[in-house]
This record gives structure tokens, C-alpha cells and sequence, in this order.
């Protein structure tokens, strides 16, 4: 019996996936508990029509992620820090307060595990924080400056 998975089964496949499956296995339990669908035409066209709405979902979200970058690049998120001679920044500025200061200042929220190379900005002056925007495809930049109080 063919039935079209509807969620992942272990040892048996993935969503999405058509498997060739035990008749009474895809009846009384895969069926029965909503893990599966019977393999037919309407239903073929189902998976189809759902797998081409996925890719133009992940289209859409790689087009905002693009737009977001180029709108990063744009920006600066600003701290005031206290220094000593020569420049030298007491304490630094975390990852966390970074994404904080990106959604005061400028009202975009990321998430701080997005940010890649993670280290906290200890000098004065401007410097580049890497951001993945999507799936390691959209790699941005927040430019984060600090300056002296």
C-alpha cells in the first residue's frame, strides 16, 4: 500500500514523502492516527500543489531577508561607553545588548543566536557584527560604533 506521510514516522520516512507500507500497518495505524494519507491522483495533486507553495514561501522569506540586509547596511546602532586613556572601553558590549540596541534604535528584532562570529565589541570606534539573515544564504552587517561618554 502507498501512503503519502503527513508528519515524520520513524522508520518509515519523512512528511511529504510517498512510502510503500504494509496494508494493515497503513490502515490501522498510520492512517488511523493521521500520520498518512491513502496514495491517490487527488491527493498527489494535493502534496504537489503543497510542495510549490513551500518553494514560493521559501522564496518570499530569502527576498525579505535580502531586503532586511540591505536595509542593515543602512544603519548604525550607537552605545555610549565609559573609557580611559587612550580609548581603552571599560567592560564591552555583548551580543545581547546589540540586538537590544538594534530594536530601540531602529525597531528590527533578530534573534542573538543569529549573529555569527559572535564576540563582544570592546573598542572605540565602528565596527562590523555578521548577521545570518537566512539559512547561511543572507549574511548582513549591523554596524555598531561606540563612542565615549
Amino acid at each position: 500500500m502507498k501512503v503519502i506521510l503527513l508528519s515524520d514516522v520513524k522508520k518509515v520516512g519523512k512528511k511529504g514523502e510517498v512510502v510503500d507500507v504494509a496494508d494493515g500497518y497503513g490502515r490501522n495505524f498510520l492512517i488511523a492516527k493521521g500520520f498518512a494519507v491513502e496514495e491517490s491522483s487527488k491527493s498527489k495533486a494535493i502534496l504537489d500543489q503543497q510542495k510549490e507553495d513551500k518553494k514560493q514561501h521559501e522564496k518570499d522569506l530569502e527576498k525579505q531577508a535580502i531586503e532586511l540586509k540591505d536595509k542593515l547596511a543602512k544603519l548604525v546602532v550607537e552605545f555610549k561607553v565609559k573609557a580611559g586613556e587612550g580609548g581603552k572601553v571599560f567592560g564591552s558590549v555583548s551580543s545581547k545588548q546589540i540586538i537590544e540596541g538594534l530594536k530601540k534604535q531602529h525597531n528590527i528584532a533578530l534573534d542573538k543566536r543569529k549573529l555569527v562570529d559572535v564576540h563582544n565589541v570592546a573598542s572605540l570606534g565602528t565596527t562590523l557584527v555578521k548577521v545570518d539573515l537566512y539559512k547561511n544564504k543572507v549574511i548582513g552587517e549591523i554596524n555598531v560604533h561606540l563612542s565615549e561618554k
